[in-house]
């Protein structure tokens, strides 16, 4: 099992300490670019799918870096709906 896979399946069963950083590594894995709009975008992160131009929008966790399971659901859905997962 690659470091991708048990990754991904920590992500799946939705942990209360999943971190941004985690976040970033797996969706870079599946094919996503981080898009930051600048200084003005404040927390707010998107992430695209290179080849088929979908989004995830999600706001960094501050001051810490645990992301709220209700993040995790909503992407997790939001990767199932689009069979990136």
């Amino acid at each position: 099992m690659t470091k991708k896979d048990k990754l991904l399946e920590r992500f799946l069963s939705v942990p209360k300490d999943f971190t941004f950083d985690e976040l970033k590594t797996l969706l870079r894995s599946l094919g996503y670019e981080e898009d930051n709009k600048g200084k003005t975008s404040g927390s707010r992160v998107a992430f695209v799918h290179l080849i088929y131009n979908e989004n995830i929008l999600i706001h960094k966790p501050h001051p810490g870096k645990i992301l709220n399971r209700i993040y995790l659901k909503k992407i997790i859905h939001d990767l199932t709906l689009k069979q990136i997962i």
